[in-house]
């Protein structure tokens, strides 16, 4: 070990003497200490945003961390979140549902795979209230089961008010910045207590059009900055056009999501998918439009053809791609070739001698 790490060593120690709460300095090449790392994830309902947002395969929004879905009206703002508690309870996980519209559909939940008698639902109307509840929420799962899952949909922050808000009339008052300072005070108290437990905070919220602006992003979110901020994920949804049936009836609208903000992953990457009113979002769908995207798979007329895991040629209509991905082994060899595509490969650094820290004698001195 050189002398800049017997330093390094020393300071990590007189750090964790100083905060002897919990242990405060790490040394990241450690993976299996290190507090930053990201090891539950849960599905948005697209395997293709998932892949956008966490870079990695079976990822998704990251547990411990704040995300939040943006949009203009009817993009699929909820219907999203909706996907993320179902997701959460299939992996044994409790799923919190806090409305703020009083908007929720049992029927279209339980349609896209929400199991609502075990779902909590939770009706507030004041911002003050919400992360109240949040806190709350955090300190029962300390006091109890650190190791389950909680996902917690908040739905949605524009919707909310204050309770100052909602005492006065509807006169004009001002400038209203008591949410957005409410907010930034709860994120700065929530982000640490979120990231040491397993629970994933989901923010839904409005796109609000900026006055004035020429160039750049035209678009703001509700309730001030602090929630973009402290987000590790930041979400945008746009409509992409409706679908529909052959008799012009619209059954669906065609969902664009672009990754504005990424702690987990490259930022700015989007995915393209198709959610459907009777069962939300049409995943395998999604799969085909990147096969045929990047000629990983051939069209002809209404067949497509795919060399399958055994080098077979494998034929089938649209309508049937479904069923055909009902061959687990098949599914796997699919979203491998798709996870090889859309997969970011980082280059790294290679380590001169001097660099490499004997992680094992640095672990042992903490």
């Amino acid at each position: 070990m050189t002398k800049k790490d017997e330093l390094a060593s020393v300071i990590a120690n007189e750090l964790n003497k100083q905060f002897k709460h919990h242990q405060t300095a790490y040394f990241l090449g450690d993976t299996e200490i290190s507090p930053t790392d990201v090891t539950d994830w849960i599905s948005t309902g697209s395997s293709i945003l998932d892949l956008a947002i966490s870079n990695r395969s079976n990822g998704g929004l990251a547990v411990g961390k704040i995300s939040e879905i943006t949009g203009l009206e009817s993009t699929g703002k909820s219907l999203l979140g909706a996907h993320a508690l179902a997701n959460a309870q299939k992996q044994g996980g409790i799923a919190i549902y806090i409305d703020t519209e009083s908007s929720v559909s049992h029927e279209f939940l339980e349609a896209l795979g929400v199991n609502v008698s075990k779902m909590i639902y939770v009706q507030l109307e004041t911002a003050e209230e919400i992360f109240e509840a949040i806190e709350s929420i955090v300190t029962k799962i300390r006091e109890s089961d650190q190791e389950r899952l909680v996902a917690i949909l908040v739905d949605s922050v524009a919707a909310a008010s204050t309770k100052v808000e909602m005492e006065t009339d509807f006169d004009k008052d001002g400038w209203a910045t008591a949410k957005a300072i409410i907010i930034s005070k709860a994120m700065r108290k929530l982000t640490q207590m979120i990231a040491r437990q397993k629970v994933a905070l989901i923010f839904t919220n409005q796109l609000r059009m900026k006055l004035g602006v020429m160039f750049g992003d035209p678009y703001t979110t509700s309730g001030g900055k602090a929630i973009g901020f402290h987000s590790s994920t930041r979400i945008r949804l746009k409509n992409g056009g409706q679908i529909k049936d052959t008799k012009g009836k619209t059954i669906g609208i065609k969902i664009k999501a672009q990754i504005t903000k990424n702690r987990l992953g490259p930022p700015l990457r989007t995915a393209e998918f198709s959610m459907y009113f009777d069962r939300g979002i049409d995943d395998y769908g999604s799969w085909l439009q990147v096969l045929k995207e990047y000629n990983l798979i051939k069209q002809g007329g209404a067949w497509y053809t795919l060399i399958d895991q055994n080098g077979e040629e494998l034929k089938f209509q649209s309508k049937k791609w479904e069923e055909k991905l009902e061959d687990e082994e098949l599914k796997e060899y699919v979203y491998n070739l798709i996870c090889d595509k859309l997969i970011l490969k980082y280059q790294t650094h290679e380590l001169g001698i001097d660099d490499v820290i004997e992680t094992d004698k640095v672990i042992d001195d903490i």
